[in-house]
């Protein structure tokens, strides 16, 4: 078994492989770039390979079978070599492909930033064309042509080319028009980079990745069209390619059979050669945009060498190196994480580990405050309890021990758990409601996925939840879509959510981050009301030490991965014993004091 090494959190991570030896390493893609390589090549050695030219005619060898001596495809109707037509051919179609690559990125990129960037009258006259154009058949367009242009290749391509340019405009556009709003746009105009150097430099960036995939698709539908276009009768038949090479063998079809083989196999493999190449693409560049991740085989070997053997059961014990105490004995533990590992991989061979055989317990009927800077490790610890670590991230060790079972050794048990017995708050309440449904309609889903009932009795509980977190009129609001509903409500409509099924524990990340003061006074009356009246345990995941001094009754503090200190409020806030914990609590006060002053 190959080791993989697992660094600790403080070493520096490994540089990543760049984009082009992720693709040169993606077998799918290396596949498809040695074909279409070797089909340039075959194309660029046209001249050595033939070097009579695709019309030589050679009476002799009129439909002679392929491995004919000095004919190796053999030869079509007209006394052709077919390896002759297909590698001149080669040039043709591959002029056309340009041609409607060139046309449809000039047109439709410089189309799409200009409606993104500006938007304005030219996004909506823009939008209208893109539209109309989509709307035109293009092939019978084509052959409308015809009887202008006649067998003009390159002006059949370019108007090709126009009727694809919408589909470089609608993902170019789409691309813009989240960039353009964003922080470091605004930056760049500030210190006065002109609108050219801002697009230039940021814009045409982030739509690198989408344009050279399109790209490949777009190459995949020109061969094509120029193969349709010459079957059609509509390309000029003295110049060689391989939608002529395919009609005239077509036309010689039953004297000479096997012709049409080799123009439809070399048409079809470079199809899916862009076709496959695109899709490749697509997963690599999406890829690189993530964190890195391990192979599921990799993932197991990691695991297997770093995981110790799971506790038999959650029994508390003394404090070690994450600096946990003992809780007393006969106190019930509602949720229980022991010796909690986590990484996250660097590269395919290393794994850093973000958190440290980290304790954390939390009481029936406690509101436990996990508190630390950003990047301690405490959104970790959350994540892990409820089983929605990032599907990157690497358990290395550990348990989460809830009515007695290890719920990080039974996935099931876990998911059952998940939703009905736990519940949720997150940090960000716009972005975690569903843009494409009601607010109702989303309530009463999650309702009856945790606890089947039938509709109506969903519909009356959400109503009367949202009652009680304080919105007054919940039948309109459930007929709401998140859009419409301002951050304090979405948020109420998350821990309604939370509540709903009647769970046990409640984790809450950062719930009041996203808000401004006053709805975050509201928001924390709430939660404080409901814990009361319902007796949940609680895990307060947060940064804000005045959170956690108003709602909480015992606090662990993390720092670098490990719970560095516990206690009681009062304790960790008049007797703090870590150097950590005193840190904290000074860099608390010196803020109050700036906002006072």
């Amino acid at each position: 078994m190959k080791a993989i090494r697992v660094t600790a959190g403080h070493e520096a991570p490994q540089a990543k492989r760049s984009t082009a030896a992720r693709v040169l390493t993606n077998p799918q893609a290396a596949i498809c770039l040695a074909f279409l390589l070797g089909v340039t090549a075959f194309g660029a050695l046209a001249g050595v390979i033939a070097p009579k030219g695709p019309n030589f005619t050679d009476l002799a060898i009129t439909n002679a079978p392929p491995f004919t001596p000095g004919h190796l495809l053999g030869g079509d109707g007209a006394g052709r070599d077919m390896l002759a037509r297909l590698a001149w051919g080669t040039h043709q179609s591959a002029i056309a492909c340009a041609m409607i690559l060139a046309v449809s990125v000039v047109v439709g990129m410089s189309s799409g930033l200009i409606a993104g960037f500006y938007r304005g009258k030219f996004e909506a006259v823009a939008n209208f064309v893109c539209e109309l154009f989509m709307s035109l058949p293009g092939v019978v367009l084509l052959i409308a042509l015809y009887s202008l242009t006649g067998p003009n290749t390159a002006a059949a391509m370019g108007a090709y080319g126009l009727l694809i340019a919408p589909s470089y405009f609608r993902i170019v556009r789409g691309i813009v028009l989240g960039v353009r709003n964003e922080l470091y746009v605004d930056a760049a105009k500030v210190v006065g980079l002109s609108d050219f150097r801002i697009v230039g430099r940021h814009v045409l960036w982030a739509v690198r990745g989408p344009v050279v995939i399109q790209s490949a698709f777009v190459l995949a539908s020109g061969i094509g069209i120029e193969a349709g276009v010459a079957f059609l009768g509509l390309s000029d038949p003295a110049r060689a390619s391989w939608g002529v090479t395919l009609q005239n063998a077509f036309d010689n079809i039953y004297a000479n059979p096997v012709a049409v083989v080799w123009p439809a196999l070399l048409v079809s493999a470079t199809i899916m050669a862009f076709i496959l190449l695109g899709n490749a693409l697509s997963d690599v560049l999406a890829a690189s945009s993530r964190s890195v991740r391990l192979s599921p085989r990799r993932r197991r070997e990691v695991q297997d060498a770093a995981r110790p053997a799971p506790s038999a059961e959650p029994a508390p014990r003394a404090a070690g190196s994450s600096g946990n105490p003992p809780a007393p004995v006969d106190s019930p533990l509602a949720l229980s994480i022991r010796g909690l590992r986590v990484g996250y991989p660097t590269d395919a061979e290393t794994v850093r580990e973000v958190v440290h055989g980290a304790d954390l317990d939390i009481h029936k009927g406690e509101v436990h405050g996990l508190v630390g800077e950003s990047g301690s490790g405490k959104t970790q610890m959350a994540l892990a309890a409820l089983g929605i670590l990032p599907r990157e991230a690497v358990l290395l060790g550990g348990s989460v021990f809830f009515d007695g079972a290890d719920l990080l050794q039974d996935p099931k048990l876990m998911a059952r758990a998940r939703g009905q017995r736990i519940g949720y708050i997150p940090q960000e309440p716009m972005t975690n409601l569903d843009p494409s449904f009601t607010v109702g309609a989303q309530l009463v889903y999650g309702l009856r996925a945790a606890r089947p009932m039938p509709k109506r009795e969903a519909r009356e509980r959400v109503a009367d939840l949202l009652r009680q977190v304080g919105i007054g009129d919940p039948k309109r609001v459930m007929g709401l879509y998140p859009h419409e509903v301002s951050g304090g409500m979405a948020q109420r409509i998350l821990i309604c959510g939370a509540i709903a099924p009647g769970p046990d524990i409640l984790v809450a990340d950062e719930p009041t981050t996203a808000l401004d003061v006053t709805v975050q006074a509201e928001v924390l009356d709430l939660l404080r009301g409901l814990v009361r009246d319902r007796g949940l345990a609680t895990l307060l995941v947060t940064h804000n030490l005045g959170v956690v001094a108003d709602m909480c009754d015992t606090v662990s503090v993390m720092k670098e991965g490990l719970i560095v200190e516990k206690g009681t409020v009062d304790q960790i806030f008049n007797q703090p014993v870590h150097e950590y914990t005193l840190e904290l609590l000074t860099s608390s006060r010196h803020v109050e004091l700036m906002e006072a002053v």
